[in-house]
């Protein structure tokens, strides 16, 4: 079996975090998003896969490249164009990239997955396609349960009793929702599917193919198999599915390294005197990093690969991208820290660069700072992360 992954939008909702990387590339304790769907595909014997790119492509194409060394084959599909030496990224919407791989090269030609690039899932995909079959669907959808509270975050999904979609909803308030069961942006599709795309346009999966595939009353199902489900899709939904996979709450998700303490697990080549730390788990520290005699962290906290924690800093429920430098007089609360941005989990922030808040909170690459902390700064700080 082939399968697509949706890996071309610009992720606005988790800037700054996506300023530098696409959506899919977050990481989840130090961990690409789009790295655990690959491995969930591969373990399910998909062997075919097709990524659409377009907005800082080459951070997927880099790091995967043609999937050697994973048993499978990864090929791209590049939104976009380029003009003179620049690129521009021009994404065809969701429907449109899948008809522009599928008129290039004709790759479809079975059944095939599409899942979108932000969420980790445990799906059993195998049991999902063989439903697919069996009902003799020309489309299905793999929905899930929220809270009603949280519908207003999804396209709320309608099926009658035998399991056929007969309605959407996008993002509806949870009084006029008429069901709590949503889209997850998980689709098994046939070939016959593109005889009602249509080509060279952008066109979306949810917000136009699928209701056409409902007013055509045509063979479309949504199944309810139960699975688990982190979907990224803005700040507050990172800064929870780090913290939940922190405190263990997604069963069969590895953690990195080893428990060094109760808690606390370290990778390889970090330096540190465990004895001369205050440390509370949830802590997972990444690999390289080096953590100064005198510092506090309070967990659910991950410190990312090759950081520095500088003796005496505080560090409560915080997550730290890699090569972060934390000095000294910093105190630091349920902040994101990445590329120079302190980040809250509602989405406001602070350039540490343009507020003049280098010294305090760094890539620990630069060499250390010349000029000592200035106090007006610091209180700055405080206030402000």
């Amino acid at each position: 079996m082939k399968a697509m992954i949706l890996a071309a939008g610009k992720g606005t909702r988790l800037q700054p975090l996506t300023n530098h990387l696409p959506k899919p590339m977050l990481t989840l304790l130090g961990r690409p998003v789009l790295d655990t769907i690959i491995e969930l595909l591969a373990g399910h014997g998909v062997r075919d896969i097709i990524i659409n790119t377009s907005y800082l492509a080459a951070e997927i194409e880099n790091y995967f490249r043609d999937g050697s060394g994973r048993g499978i084959d990864i090929a791209y599909s590049f939104e976009g164009h380029l003009e003179g030496d620049t690129l521009h990224a021009r994404a065809l919407g969701s429907a449109g990239g899948m008809r522009k791989i599928q008129d290039f090269s004709g790759f479809f030609d079975d059944t095939f997955i599409v899942l979108c690039g932000d969420a980790v899932i445990d799906l059993d995909i195998s049991a999902a396609v063989a439903e697919h079959r069996r009902r003799g669907a020309l489309a299905t959808l793999v929905m899930k349960d929220v809270p009603r509270d949280e519908v207003h975050k999804y396209g709320v999904v309608v099926t009658d009793s035998a399991g056929r979609i007969t309605a959407f909803q996008e993002k509806p308030a949870p009084q006029e929702a008429l069901a709590t069961t949503v889209n997850t942006g998980i689709y098994i599709f046939e070939p016959a599917i593109f005889e009602h795309i249509p080509a060279a346009c952008e066109y979306d999966i949810g917000g136009q193919l699928f209701p056409d595939l409902v007013r055509k009353g045509l063979p479309f199902f949504a199944t309810t198999l139960p699975f688990q489900w982190l979907d990224i899709g803005s700040l507050t939904d990172y800064w929870q599915a780090n913290r939940l996979l922190l405190n263990g709450g997604y069963h069969g998700y590895p953690l990195p390294g080893v428990e060094v303490l109760p808690g606390v697990r370290a990778g390889k080549h970090v330096r540190a005197n465990w004895d001369r730390i205050e440390i509370q788990g949830p802590v997972v520290i990444g690999n390289g990093s080096d953590i100064g005699d005198g510092a506090r962290i309070i967990g659910p906290t991950y410190i990312g690969s090759n950081c520095v924690i500088e003796p005496g800093a505080r560090i409560s429920e915080c997550l730290l991208s890699d090569y972060t430098r934390v000095r000294t007089p910093a105190r630091l609360s349920q902040q994101i820290v990445s590329a120079g941005f302190c980040v809250q989990p509602d989405g406001a922030f602070v350039d540490c660069v343009a507020t003049d808040l280098g010294w305090l909170i760094d890539n620990a690459r630069r060499p250390e700072a010349e000029h000592p902390p200035h106090p007006d700064l610091l209180e700055v700080m405080s206030s402000s992360c």
